[in-house]
């Protein structure tokens, strides 16, 4: 399900807007810009903070009031939020997250007759949203009839098709009707994970166990997945699945704002989209996709203590727990907490020890912090934990041929890269790194040049991958091929120091030196490893020429000819390889 972009302009509307010039900026600048700055921040406890002190100044101000009003729902305190969207119509502002905040609290009271009057009297938050809203307030009302000509007219709505029976058919089967809501559902309706899990309790609720089974298997394989797991158990011994992803009303409200947040994810500001996953979550607590889609918005937004306290929703004993912790230990890591991060996962292998993707998250942030040999026996586990191989798989073998090759096994490292590509041929992060890896070894130079050619085809805007290729033609001696390459991959990753580096030894090769020390410069300027930031300041002082003499590499002109014998045993070749991650 998918917004048309005139809707999805309309749903993001104007939530917060930064405030301007007030009497607050003058009585209390401190507070009003420290405001300010804690929104660009995206630091909501601060920001909530700063607003209502700010508002001491000059209580009536809506721009003001709007910022603390957002502060305290992206924060997930719609209590506090309430009040404040209170003061705002008291003052007789209009305002996009007011109404949420209100409109959110009478759905929760279950006060639908209240919800409908002051929607008539003209409470807006976008039409998505408002058209929704509106025939589930049907519901709670007891208007069925109402109700289902309301989502009729948003399924016959450009752009809302797809929302308007997907919202009918759950109405129908939170009042009993799982005969229509299986009608709609069949009818070539594309739904998320949930919408998934709701037919198929819509379909256990028609004692047609082996239909909700095969669909469970058709749209999720069988890979290791606790809660489709349990789903399954459940059928298959014969028992009725209770249907609940959409119990009332209040739920169906809730479903509102997770479909159109998951809507607005990517598209909208991770600021915007949290306020509709954040208001999910306080329709029903227990709204999985929402607390996941809402840690994870604020992980992007580097709000790592928020977005843990939200992980922490999940309890213990749900089937999903697992998900919650991985995303846990990936928060801990983006604000590199490392060891904690892995502690996280450690603990998880102790009491989630049969779950492939428990291993696969451990091998990947062990790799992260270069514990390759670790890394190598998290992701062997992992595989252990495989039933079936098939095309999903190529990332084992991928990550796993990785921390081969960090760790000189290059036999291992190649039989795994070689299984990726059978499993998933075209994989550009595969092809770039096997091709590379290739070329740094001066090993089957036809072959590996095709893989990375392979690569930047599959994705030419990626600046490591064209980095890659460039740096290959300069390996090889090819210095005038690889000139435009490195120069695309420099705009690609304008600040990267590896990319610039590289194209500052292009540049030396093709004589133009006086630019090769310009971007030698400018790689210094963007903090390269400490390693790398000594070799360019030697390269700065004696040249690249000298530099490659006192390594022992082979000089500039003579490489072309080296690497015309196909398959010898090594090759020179300074550059990284970036395995995309």
């Amino acid at each position: 399900m998918s917004l048309t972009r005139p809707l999805l302009a309309a749903a993001l509307g104007a939530l917060l807007c930064l405030p301007l010039a007030s009497r607050a900026a003058e009585e209390d600048a401190g507070a009003y810009l420290a405001a300010r700055s804690a929104v660009i921040a995206s630091d909501y406890r601060d920001a909530a903070s700063w607003f209502t002190r700010a508002l001491l100044a000059d209580p009536d101000n809506q721009q003001l009031l709007d910022g603390a009003l957002v502060g305290r729902m992206s924060l997930g305190d719609f209590e506090g939020a309430r009040s404040i969207a209170q003061r705002i119509v008291t003052l007789g502002g209009n305002s996009p997250a007011a109404n949420i905040a209100l409109a959110a609290d009478q759905a929760k009271r279950g006060a639908f007759d209240e919800f409908l009057t002051d929607q008539a009297a003209g409470r807006a938050i976008n039409p998505a949203v408002d058209m929704l809203s509106l025939a589930w307030a049907q519901v709670g009302a007891g208007s069925m009839s109402e109700a289902l000509e309301g989502f009729d007219r948003i399924s016959a709505t450009q752009g809302l098709e797809a929302f308007g029976r997907y919202h009918k058919a759950l109405a129908l089967a939170s009042v009993g009707d799982f005969e229509g809501a299986d009608v709609l559902m069949s009818g070539g309706l594309r739904m998320m994970r949930r919408g998934v899990i709701a037919h198929a309790q819509i379909l256990s609720q028609l004692e047609r166990n082996e239909d909700a089974i095969a669909l469970l298997d058709r749209e999720f394989g069988t890979e290791q997945d606790p809660m489709i797991d349990a789903l399954r158990a459940q059928l298959r011994a014969g028992g009725t699945l209770p249907f609940d992803v959409v119990r009332n009303a209040t739920d169906g409200l809730a479903e509102v704002y997770f479909t159109v947040a998951t809507a607005l994810n990517g598209e909208a500001s991770n600021a915007y989209t949290l306020v509709y996953a954040r208001t999910a979550i306080f329709l029903r607590p227990d709204h999985l996709d929402s607390i996941l889609l809402a840690a994870g918005l604020l992980i992007r937004q580097g709000q790592t203590d928020l977005a843990i306290e939200v992980y922490g929703l999940v309890a213990k004993d749900h089937p999903a727990f697992y998900a919650a912790e991985i995303g846990r230990a990936e928060a801990l890591a983006s604000d590199d907490r490392n060891d904690e991060a892995i502690a996280v996962l450690t603990g998880l292998t102790e009491t989630n020890g049969d779950l492939m993707m428990v291993y696969l998250a451990l091998g990947d942030l062990l790799r992260k912090v270069e514990r390759f040999d670790e890394a190598s026996q998290a992701y062997d586990k992992a595989l252990d934990r495989v039933g079936t191989i098939n095309p999903t798989h190529w990332v084992l073998f991928y990550s796993r041929g990785i921390t081969h090759e960090r760790e000189k096994r290059w036999e291992k490292a190649d039989a795994d890269f070689r299984k990726a590509l059978e499993l998933n041929p075209d994989q550009p992060l595969v092809l770039n790194y096997l091709g590379y890896s290739l070329v740094e070894r001066g090993e089957k130079l036809d072959e590996a040049l095709g893989m990375i050619q392979r690569a930047v085809a599959a994705q030419p805007d990626s600046g490591f991958i064209v980095d890659s290729l460039a740096w290959a033609l300069f390996t090889l001696g090819r210095y005038a091929e690889a000139l435009d390459p490195m120069e695309r991959a420099s705009i690609l990753e304008p600040v990267d120091p590896i990319v610039t580096d590289h194209l500052g030894d292009v540049y030396w090769a093709v004589g133009r030196k006086l630019e090769a020390e310009f971007q030698w410069h400018r790689a210094l300027s963007f903090d390269p490893e400490k390693e790398l930031a000594t070799r360019i300041r030697r390269k700065l002082e004696i040249g690249l020429d000298a530099v490659l003499a006192e390594e022992g590499a082979l000089p500039l002109d003579q490489r072309r000819a080296a690497f015309d014998t196909p398959d010898t045993d090594a090759g020179p070749g300074d550059g990284a390889v970036t395995d995309g991650d």
